[in-house]
């Protein structure tokens, strides 16, 4: 699903990420660890086609991403991958409901199509009675789950999760991390996530280990 040849990224004369070789599977779990600094958000960033590399390429369904145009890229983006963050960064003034919703809304699907998929999501995330809810109104665990039903609402290929429980206690770190390999089993998604945490780097599938910009041990 995914391949990444010779990724190389500066930010003026700071190297971060050197000569950068992977692959991905379809279904595949793979925890992305190493210290803060190591370039692991970089990674995703660049994967996510968030920012550029300086050299390199990086192959999604034998699409060469960074040979799309802008526009082209955001298609890409909306269409094929799901971001989660430590933060879930929801919209305060919107509901649950209308937050999960909005990557849908830039597709321009019909409001009644991805209204009724959102309601599935957060149902299957058990939020059934918080739809209606803003952030505010919501826990921590809360609101990352409806963060992980806006990053499912286009059925992306490709999650890609930046520290995803990093904020939450360690209660709603298990129940998150439980869902990561629940959505892998079930429904065959595919994810790439930056942690610090043993725990989840050690259910993965695969562990690839990131130093200095580069990744030293794949397990």
């Amino acid at each position: 699903m995914l391949q990444i040849k010779h990724l190389f990224k500066h930010y003026g004369n700071l190297e971060i990420l050197k000569d950068i070789n992977l692959s991905i599977e379809k279904g595949e779990v793979v925890s992305l660890i190493g210290a803060s600094g190591a370039g692991k958000s970089t990674l995703l960033h660049l994967v996510a086609g968030l920012d550029t590399a300086d050299k390199g390429e990086i192959i999604f369904e034998n699409t060469s991403v960074h040979a799309l145009s802008q526009k082209a890229m955001a298609k890409y983006r909306n269409e094929n991958i799901g971001l989660i963050f430590q933060f879930h960064y929801l919209l305060p003034e919107f509901t649950a409901l209308e937050n999960v919703c909005i990557p849908a809304m830039i597709q321009n699907r019909p409001k009644s199509e991805y209204t009724a998929k959102a309601k599935e999501w957060l149902t299957y995330l058990g939020l059934q009675e918080r739809m209606h809810h803003k952030p505010n109104q919501l826990s921590g665990g809360e609101q990352q789950r409806v963060a992980v039903a806006r990053a499912l609402i286009n059925n992306p290929k490709l999650i890609l999760a930046d520290e995803p429980s990093g904020n939450l206690d360690s209660q709603n770190a298990k129940h998150l991390h439980h869902l990561f390999f629940q959505l892998s089993q079930e429904f065959h998604q595919t994810f790439l996530i930056a942690t610090h945490n043993p725990e989840l780097a050690n259910q993965s599938h695969r562990i690839l280990h990131i130093k200095d910009g580069q990744i030293y041990q794949d397990t």
